[in-house]
């Protein structure tokens, strides 16, 4: 019998369900880790090439189309439907300049674009810290639980002691194989959806100076000078 066979066989409800829940949490982060490393090669290919299609229209209309073609992940539709969004007329989102308007509905856009990013970087950080503090609570109940029992046998040497907490030390490495990945990964994926922040940011930022742009046009042209002129 393994030693970890041994270690469940004579564990009782607390050390099995301290190995339990570090198997859940490796389910878990595992589970973030696949999907996510899936979801972020996905939209890192489409914040490079959605944005040079969209650029490359002739129209906004077929720029929009652009991105529902290269946008896999929806990252930057929600950008430029917030910017052509038309407040309703009497609600405060249409009050102010129309510069400030366009402004609050891109951040608005960007920041749940961002919460859809960054999804699961939670899990992976609670596992990542509370992984190697889960398996040690295992290792020293495990070692006390193997102790009590050597000492309710009422022969102790180095080798009856050794065996049980060698094996309650499982734990403790159970603990720290869970974090590992679950760090790393976290890093990783952080550093990823930095990167697509920033595109997302300067696609969220030329788009703002072009409808601006424009509408300080049709502002000029609508404006009595012009007209008289």
């Amino acid at each position: 019998m393994s030693g970890f066979e041994h270690f469940w066989s004579q564990g009782d409800a607390v050390t099995r369900g301290v190995a339990l829940l570090l198997l859940l949490m490796s389910v878990g982060a595992w589970v973030v880790i696949f999907w996510k490393a899936w979801l972020l090669r996905r939209v890192r290919q489409d914040v490079v090439r959605a944005p040079s299609a969209f650029w490359a229209a002739r129209s906004v209309a077929d720029g929009r189309a652009q991105l529902e073609a290269f946008d896999r992940e929806r990252v930057l539709l929600p950008l430029l439907d917030a910017a052509l969004a038309t407040p309703a007329r009497g609600t405060l989102q249409a009050a102010g300049h129309v510069d400030s308007q366009l402004t609050r509905r891109l951040r608005d856009a960007l920041h749940g674009v961002l919460a859809q990013l960054q999804f699961g970087q939670v899990l992976l950080a609670s596992v990542g810290s509370t992984a190697p503090f889960v398996g040690l609570l295992g290792t020293v109940w495990g070692i006390y639980h193997a102790l009590a029992g050597i000492s309710a046998a009422g022969a102790i040497s180095i080798e009856r002691v050794s065996g049980p907490v060698g094996e309650a030390l499982i734990m403790t490495a159970a603990g720290l194989a869970v974090a590992i990945p679950a760090v790393l990964a976290y890093n990783i994926f952080g550093k990823q959806v930095s990167a697509c922040e920033a595109e997302l940011e300067g696609f969220a930022h030329d788009l703002r100076e072009m409808l601006a742009d424009e509408q300080r046009a049709a502002e000029r042209s609508a404006s009595p000078s012009a007209t008289a002129a």
